[in-house]
């Protein structure tokens, strides 16, 4: 009985923190679509609705390092001046985890379809950090 109990005990303190982590894992997935969908109607501003509006926010790319959300949005436009460039946007999910409460990350692969100018395809890392309530990208790799 007193295993049964404690059991018991361990499964109600444990089940609020796994299904929060479903919840959050779902809410991060959803974020991906909506960054995948924004980028194949070529909406670049709404896609960056997933990062962090930060000076802080890093992205590491081909080119090096970028700082902050407006470089980074500048580097998007810049690379990605029109559609045909932009191509369709397809997310490779590989590892979604979380190594706490309000920190995950996410291992994937990208691929564009870009008929005129060629396809586009590599592997990124994400960083994310639950901020006020809302899962944002802090650091990106993309290569």
């Amino acid at each position: 009985m007193k295993h049964l109990l404690t059991l018991f005990l361990l499964t109600q303190l444990t089940w609020p923190a796994l299904s929060q982590t479903a919840q959050d894992r779902r809410a991060i997935l959803q974020l991906l679509k909506r960054q995948t969908e924004d980028w194949n109607t070529g909406r670049v501003d709404k896609f960056m609705n997933g990062y962090w509006p930060s000076d802080s926010l890093t992205f590491v790319g081909k080119a090096g390092i970028t700082y902050g959300y407006q470089a980074t949005l500048a580097n998007y436009r810049k690379r990605y001046p029109d559609r045909e460039s932009m191509g369709t946007l397809k997310f490779d999910i590989l590892q979604l985890d979380f190594l706490s409460s309000d920190v995950a990350y996410v291992i994937g692969r990208f691929h564009l379809t870009r008929p005129k100018i060629g396809d586009a395809d590599g592997h990124f890392t994400l960083l994310w950090r639950k901020i006020n309530k809302r899962w944002v990208i802090i650091s990106d790799h993309s290569s």
